[in-house]
């Protein structure tokens, strides 16, 4: 994602969504966005500019453009003079309200476009925000492979060649959908929500060695694949060594961080003959029942504690049973 982001492509990314019309020169398309914020410029456009959040995209709504029709041609002109005196990226006016001649020219005079959209100021501020929070999400590409594996993403990482991909393909061939395979870019919403999709011109093609290209969504048909997905858990694939200590009850949860979002982390060693599959559906059915309030392994422990305090006192009793 870039950092500024063009009013051009704003335009085009937004001219179905919010019928957008674009009613002065083409000049101000050049211009940059640099905020994912919008601003509705009432107090500026009062004379109140100590506080003017300029440099994000106005919106003019039903109050702002009444008031400018009540202004007289002087103060008009005094008022629309001071606010584009600020680098104002663009400017939409909302609810089918005419756009003044003068507001127009004074626009085109420093060049910022001015758009009109016949939604109210309520959809529209909230269509734009959900689109500007997602082109102004961070972002971070990595090699994985991410599957919907019954609802959760699970994202698959490990040295090139370890079997990220066969994995993935395995999944799908048992209903499972491919997200990406080999690039997956991460991007962490205003919910502090980790989410991945592939790049567009990879769609959903995998490469398998020694077979090559594949296009899973031609081979297993559409309900094999899908846009994007939340990333939920990282299994991290790497070669079976007998020197390693690997986790075994599953009571301490190691996590993993990208964007400043923490995602459970399993570290899966494998070797010929282990099913990887298998193990990654029921990782996911795992994290299912944690998200719904139960723990196995620390269910385990509780049932083999009260097992152990049971034979602790009733070794007791029988100590001091001197009958």
């Amino acid at each position: 994602m870039s950092e500024l982001l063009q009013v051009s492509v704003f335009y085009q990314d937004n001219q179905d969504r919010l019928k957008l019309k674009l009613r002065n020169s083409p000049r101000g398309l050049t211009r940059e966005i640099g905020q994912k914020e919008i601003h509705r410029p009432g107090l500026a456009l009062a004379g109140f500019i100590e506080l003017f959040t300029f440099d994000r995209v106005q919106i003019l709504g039903n109050t702002e453009m009444k008031y400018l029709h009540s202004l007289s041609a002087e103060d008009l002109k005094k008022s629309l003079s001071r606010f584009f005196e600020f680098e104002i990226p663009c400017l939409i006016i909302t609810n089918e309200n005419p756009v003044l001649a003068d507001l127009a020219a004074a626009a085109d005079a420093v060049g910022i476009a001015v758009f009109t959209s016949p939604l109210t100021t309520t959809e529209a501020t909230h269509l734009l925000s959900d689109y500007l929070d997602q082109k102004f999400a961070p972002s971070m590409a990595i090699h994985a492979s991410l599957v919907d594996v019954y609802g959760t993403g699970l994202i698959f990482t490990g040295r090139s060649g370890i079997g990220k991909s066969e994995v993935a393909l395995d999944l799908v061939e048992r209903g499972h959908r491919l997200v990406s395979d080999d690039i997956v870019t991460l991007t962490r919403t205003a919910e502090n929500v980790l989410m991945g999709h592939g790049r567009e011109f990879l769609k959903h093609y995998m490469e398998i060695r020694g077979v090559g290209i594949i296009d899973v969504a031609a081979m297993f048909g559409v309900r094999a694949v899908r846009q994007q997905k939340r990333v939920e858990t990282e299994v991290e694939l790497v070669e079976w060594r007998s020197d390693m200590n690997y986790d075994r009850t599953g009571l301490d949860e190691n996590h993993k961080e990208y964007l400043g979002v923490k995602i459970p982390h399993v570290v899966l060693p494998i070797y010929p003959g282990k099913n990887i599959t298998v193990i990654a559906e029921a990782i996911a059915l795992n994290l299912h029942l944690k998200v719904y309030g139960f723990h196995p392994a620390r269910e385990f422990s509780r049932a083999l504690t009260e097992v152990m305090d049971n034979q602790s006192r009733l070794q007791s009793y029988l100590e001091k049973d001197f009958e």
